[in-house]
């Protein structure tokens, strides 16, 4: 469903009478297109005193091609000399301003309160500088692993740094803080390129844990990265489940798509686009896991937990069978399906499992206690299963839509609707690609040093996030 006040307060006529008035008003959101660069525009890299990761940063943005500035033209050059790169170097001095279409900032280096001064220097002046729809990305270490009560202390303030910061920049903008393990820095490339790039448009406001993975890559072919790959997406016939399927194909997945036979014809439709294969199964039914663990025999490379219903009511008024119901698609069928490919040893090397939660999971909603309790089930499971799982160098990780344009969100009244579009940093509600392109990245080959993450796709909801 259009978003007819977007629409209107980004024509010339809406947009004065917005200004006046004080209304929000969403930037039209860029979004990736096959064939499109991993940014376009130019991209600031600095660093606290200090940094430790500055090198793989640059090695990493050079290589994708992006065009690199510096405030250090010396440090810069030495970056640029040890990956083989060249940059334009940025003058903040320089007469006019120079637009940036990203902002990434090393504070590995930042080891107590006073030297948090680094970070207002850098960002004082640069952000005034950012363009519509740009990038901001912050770099730090654990807090937990932190080698002393000082450095823990300055390392979790970038959290709040960051959050903030995501809610200043507007103008579809998007800020994010990745923590990296000792050994992570070998694996920043996807979480890199996807944060920078239009995949991310509607991810904002987030802290992703970057460690050390499991098993190397190899080399890949970034456009179509899944070739090769076999993925599992379970209620795939529309919505957010078809958009999953149709971008993990885009780049190069054998996408086996199922759903229940009620939605058959959908789903038949779908998968012959995108020269896939349906499987018509009720995941509840008791001899489910089973056949898909003996479809699966040959190897499972990646597989996305999608389906699931919504059976609102409060709790005072939800008979037992609605509970049931909903818990039995949403949470408990998940567990016995990964039971029964992990037995088999259907999931591959690198093999990839990602769970679609909600926000309701997170910050809960009234009227849906049965839905949160088990979106925050999954989440619970991602979170138990992240470590056991990092033996076999297989990731879990999950997804937590907000407010996603949908059929279901076009029933919603008005009102709720409008609410929960402009309830977010972006103030707009996202669209089902943006959630699958978060999933390709997290199912992505070479994201294995990603596992336990619950990335929240809800463009920085004001509430619970």
């Amino acid at each position: 469903m259009s978003d007819l006040y977007a629409q209107l307060v980004r024509s010339r006529p809406g947009g004065l009478l917005a200004r006046q008035v004080g209304l929000p008003r969403p930037a039209a959101l860029e979004r990736h297109r096959p064939g499109d660069p991993v940014i376009r525009g130019r991209v600031l890299l600095g660093g606290a005193p200090g940094a430790q990761l500055l090198e793989p940063i640059a090695a990493t943005l050079g290589q994708a091609g992006c065009e690199l500035a510096s405030e250090s033209e010396e440090q810069l050059r030495e970056l640029l000399a040890k990956a083989r790169l060249d940059a334009t170097i940025y003058n903040p001095q320089a007469p006019g301003k120079q637009r940036l279409k990203a902002l990434v900032y090393d504070a590995t280096g930042i080891a107590g309160c006073e030297q948090l001064a680094a970070v207002h220097a850098f960002f004082h002046g640069s952000v005034r500088q950012l363009d519509t729809c740009g990038r901001v990305i912050v770099l730090g270490r654990e807090p937990e692993r932190c080698e002393s009560v000082a450095q823990h202390v300055a390392q979790r303030a970038l959290e709040g740094f960051t959050r903030s910061l995501g809610k200043e920049v507007g103008r579809g903008a998007t800020v994010q803080l990745v923590l990296v393990s000792p050994g992570g820095e070998h694996a920043l490339a996807s979480t890199l390129r996807f944060l920078l790039s239009p995949r991310s448009a509607y991810v904002s406001g987030q802290v992703i844990h970057v460690a050390s993975p499991a098993l190397a890559s190899g080399e890949l072919d970034w456009e179509r990265p899944f070739a090769g790959r076999t993925a599992l997406v379970t209620g795939a016939s529309r919505g957010i489940g078809a958009a999953i399927a149709q971008t993990l194909a885009q780049e190069g997945a054998h996408v086996v798509g199922l759903d229940v036979p009620a939605l058959s014809m959908e789903l038949a439709g779908l998968v012959e686009r995108l020269g896939g294969e349906a499987i018509e199964l009720d995941i509840t039914a008791t001899d489910a896991p089973e056949r898909l663990a003996a479809r699966f025999s040959e190897g499972l490379d990646v597989l996305v937990h999608n389906a699931g219903v919504t059976r609102d009511r409060t709790i005072a008024k939800m008979p037992t069978e609605r509970w049931s119901a909903l818990m039995e698609i949403n949470l408990c069928s998940q567990e016995r399906i990964d039971e029964a490919l992990l037995d088999a040893g259907a999931l591959r090397e690198h093999g990839r499992i990602v769970c679609v939660s909600s926000m309701s999971g997170i910050a809960g909603n009234a009227g849906q206690t049965n839905y949160a309790t088990s979106k925050a089930g999954a989440i619970g499971r991602v979170q138990a299963l992240a470590p056991v799982l990092a033996e076999r160098g297989v990731t879990i990780n999950a997804v937590a839509p907000g407010f996603i344009e949908t059929q279901m969100t076009a029933a919603m009244p008005i009102a709720i609707r409008e609410a929960g579009r402009r309830m977010s940093s972006l103030r707009q509600g996202g669209e089902p690609v943006d959630v699958a392109e978060t999933i390709a990245w997290l199912a992505h080959p070479a994201s294995g040093g990603i596992t336990g993450n619950v990335v929240r796709v809800c463009g920085q909801n004001l509430l619970g996030a």
